[in-house]
Formats: structure tokens, sequence, C-alpha cells
């Protein structure tokens, strides 16, 4: 039986972009581990465990391809487009203007980003978040 959620685990290929994209959304850069042939950095947001892990493969000569699989991690924020105007400043921008999903407003104003590497990235706003149900 699981116990704890860890960590999201990403490969990225420009590591420099890719820590001051999570930082812009409130990441802070943690750690460091090296292996031979790759190594993890590690960040968390405030108050919280190290909950991802960026792995950069060493020599790596083109950007991965993500497939059809992932879909996105989310993240709640207490003020979304304060927090869109930031990524703005570092040619982020959202994939389509803050939304509620399925044009249902009881669930919130949410938008979707993407990473330097194209892993998408959903933002949710006002800080508080309870996962919405049906039945």
């Amino acid at each position: 039986m699981a116990k704890r959620y860890v960590h999201t685990c990403v490969r990225v290929f420009d590591e420099e972009k890719s820590v001051a994209f999570y930082e812009a959304l409130g990441y802070e850069r943690r750690g460091k581990l090296q292996f031979e042939t790759a190594y993890n950095v590690y960040m968390g947001l405030p108050g919280d465990a190290d909950t991802l892990e960026l792995t950069v493969n060493i020599g790596r000569a083109e950007p991965y391809d993500l497939g059809d699989g992932y879909n996105h991690i989310a993240l709640t924020v207490d003020d979304l487009d304060a927090l869109l105007a930031g990524l703005a400043t570092i040619g982020v921008e959202p994939e389509k203007p803050p939304f509620a999903p399925g044009g249902r407003p009881e669930i919130g104003r949410i938008c979707f980003v993407q990473d330097p590497d194209g892993y998408r990235i959903e933002l949710i706003d006002g800080g508080e978040f309870k996962t919405p149900q049906d039945a």
C-alpha cells in the first residue's frame, strides 16, 4: 500500500530554462543529485517537500517526444492573472485565456501553460482547491 506521494519526474532538455520556468511558478530549487550519465534537480513549493524532479540527461541533443499519454500536472495559485502576467515576462503565454472548465463557474477559473519542454501545467485560481465531483 502506498504511503505518500513523493514526486513527479520530467525529463528536461535545458536545465536553465526549466528551472527559471518552475521558479516563476513559485517552486524553489532544493538540490542536485549527480549520476554518471544524468542528474536530477529537485524542486519544491515553499513549505512542501521536494515534489518535482527535473532529470537532465547529459549529452542530449534534441528535445524529448512527449507522446500522447501525458496530460498535465495541476497547481493552485493565489492570483492567476498576476501569475500569468509574470510568466509573460519570460515568454510564457497560456494555451488560451483562463476559463471555467465545461462552462461550470462553480469549479473556478483555470488555464494551461507549457514548460520549456512542452509539459502542460494546469493553473487553478484561488489557492484552495477541492477536486470537483458530480457523484
